[in-house]
């Protein structure tokens, strides 16, 4: 079992060096059919070993020492448990589909070789992160994640907005990961250790404080990574990488990262409920702030990103309650169908020749079935709606909030779930049903490669059906989780599935119902609600005015008042000094024995005189 566990870790990576050799070269077929390839052979090791751990087991495995130094020692081992196990499979699973999907969408980009490396090398680090058995590992694999990301965000880098957005995730990010860096020293201040087993172990002794301090640097950490209010704005953003790029970040893999740290360190979060509580709170409002932002914009691939934020705040409110395999288990769900509405925002781009405005769009399900019919699948699922994937995960969070008193969160994830049904539906309505307005700007669309529709087929078949194991996946994941069940009587239960459901019913009718009649008024969309909304709340402005601005102006008074003016003067300075007294000094050596005896002489007399002088100060 320890030959899959590094076939796992390591196919992908071989996948990344295969593609780098081909990097600066034209499109290469084999790159993608390679990397694929062993994105595949990762997958089937990462499920045999989910099959191999479900009865309780735990396979360690330690490549080599990494640090040594006196008492303190890390190694590069990594665990292959339930979680990690769990994690490991969703990651291969949708990147599998992905590399396959990536073959005809970057059919004719330049960067064709160039991307799948990244993108092999993404994968890479994200099952470092979630393999391995010791902070700093995962915070190895953090980092690379966070660097694969840059690359992909950024890799039409000749866009500025491309750049810039991979910067702006970058930046934003490193910002987090220092807390999460003060977090991991503290652990190993207090504890002498990083590895999960012995940190889990001596946590109970330490004091409450301390405790409270560790896990709030940690968060801060997942609060970047998974894009957390205020270190929000990135995630939207970062829309302008390649559209599998973002079904990637953006469903299985680097955002949910920040689920993943809180749900690993659970024994440290259980001694602390109080900042579990915080966690939830913020979750709960990131999840109606960023539906409320996807209810008026107009951009097919951001609408799907503010999804992506709403749904993370769902599972931090699960994994802030203590019921963390249920936020492992939403976590799973929604890595299903979010990548299939991506996937399928993709194909409908290639039809619309990089059009994402879905103002100007409309009656594509003629020309694209199989696309609408992924996508519709993957929106109701997004929704809630029985029996799909979305709905047993996302009413077991709705249960917790509920069975744990916390009515107030109950009620702002039963609001932004009619919400999600409003937006989810509102984008399949503008996109392929109604009038075909992109005839207007001489579009004729087409339906994606077989193949491509091919490697989405199975994310649709999960996201119909992952739900129906919820019992199999709790069994799972007990032995390193606690199995937490909402504590709500039976009939309360079934009220909650009743008015659950039928707020979200309420939002796919009434998108259905509004979009039908041709949409909202423009009055409307003059408003200053309206306009609010679409403006993110104006906090990319905020930021822009008092940190970007002000930054920037510093930065250029840094750089030609004192960059310029001081140091570079002065160091020009020095440097001239030096050259003239070189230029001055240079006749001594003319080669003429009588003057280089005369200075000899000289040299002689100056050092004699000198030596009196010092002799004289000692007496």
């Amino acid at each position: 079992m320890e030959k899959l566990v590094y076939i796992a870790l390591f196919a992908p990576l071989v996948g990344s060096l295969f593609a780098a050799m081909f990097g600066a070269k034209p499109k290469n077929l084999i790159t993608g059919l390679v990397t694929s390839a062993l994105l595949a052979i990762s997958m089937v090791s990462s499920l045999i070993l989910l099959f191999a751990v479900k009865d309780g087991a735990v396979i360690h495995v330690e490549l080599m020492d990494w640090i040594t130094a006196g008492d303190f020692s890390v190694s590069f081992g990594f665990v292959a448990d339930q979680v990690s196990v769990t994690m490991m499979s969703v990651v291969t699973i949708v990147s599998t589909a992905v590399h396959v999907y990536s073959i005809g969408y970057m059919e004719h980009d330049k960067g064709f070789n160039r991307y799948f490396s990244y993108l092999s090398a993404f994968v890479f680090s994200m099952m470092v992160l979630v393999m391995s058995d010791n902070f700093l590992g995962l915070f190895i694999g953090w980092e690379g994640v966070g660097l694969c990301s840059w690359l992909l965000i950024g890799h039409w880098y000749h866009k500025h907005s491309a750049s810039w957005a991979a910067n702006e995730a970058f930046i934003m990010n490193r910002i987090a990961d220092l807390g999460m860096l003060i977090g991991i020293f503290l652990i190993f201040w207090h504890t002498g250790s990083l590895k999960y087993d012995e940190v889990f172990t001596i946590a109970p002794e330490l004091g409450h404080t301390t405790l409270v301090w560790i896990g709030v640097f940690l968060f801060i950490g997942a609060m970047g990574k998974s894009a957390q209010f205020p270190l929000h704005t990135w995630l939207a953003d970062a829309m302008e990488g390649p559209t599998p790029v973002s079904a990637l970040i953006h469903a299985a893999t680097m955002v949910t990262a920040g689920v993943y740290l809180i749900i690993r360190a659970n024994p440290i979060y259980d001694l602390i409920p109080e900042v579990g509580v915080f966690i939830a709170t913020l979750g709960a409002f990131v999840a109606i702030f960023a539906a409320t932002m996807a209810l008026v914009n107009n951009d097919l691939k951001r609408i799907i990103a503010y999804s992506t934020l709403s749904q993370l705040g769902y599972m931090f409110v699960a994994a802030g309650l203590g019921a963390y395999w249920i936020a492992l288990f939403h976590l799973v769900t929604h890595a299903f169908f979010k990548s299939l509405l991506f996937l399928g925002a993709g194909n409908v781009m290639h039809a619309m020749h990089d059009e994402l405005n879905i103002k100007k769009m409309g009656g594509l399900y003629n020309t694209m079935k199989w696309t609408a019919i992924l996508m519709i699948i993957a929106s109701v699922a997004l929704a809630g709606i029985f029996p799909l994937a979305g709905f047993f995960s996302k009413d077991k969070i709705l249960e917790v909030a509920f069975g744990e008193h916390q009515y107030i969160l109950w009620f702002v994830l039963w609001v932004t779930a009619g919400l999600t049904a409003f937006y989810s539906f509102r984008l399949i309505m503008l996109v392929f049903f109604g009038k075909e307005n992109y005839k207007e700007f001489g579009l004729n669309p087409h339906e994606s490669h077989k193949f491509v529709l091919i490697a989405m087929a199975p994310l649709g078949v999960l996201a119909i059906i992952a739900g129906w194991f919820e019992h199999q996946f709790l069994e799972l994941v007990k032995f390193v989780l606690p199995g937490v069940e909402p504590h709500v009587a039976s009939s309360t239960f079934i009220m909650l599935i009743l008015i659950t459901s039928a707020i979200a019913l309420a939002g796919i009718a009434f998108a259905v119902y509004k979009y039908n009649a041709g949409g909202f008024s423009k009055k409307l969309e003059n408003s200053f609600l309206y306009k609010l909304l679409d403006n993110q709340y104006y906090i990319p402005k905020i930021y822009e005015v008092l940190i970007t601005t002000p930054y920037l102006v510093l930065s250029n008074i840094a750089w030609k008042q004192i960059d310029v003016k001081v140091v570079d003067a002065t160091v020009d300075a020095i440097a001239k000094t030096i050259y003239a007294t070189g230029d001055k000094t240079r006749v001594i050596q003319s080669g003429n024995l009588s003057k280089m005896l005369r200075w000899m002489v000289v040299g002689i007399i100056i050092l004699t005189i000198l030596a009196i002088l010092l002799n004289s100060s000692i007496r």
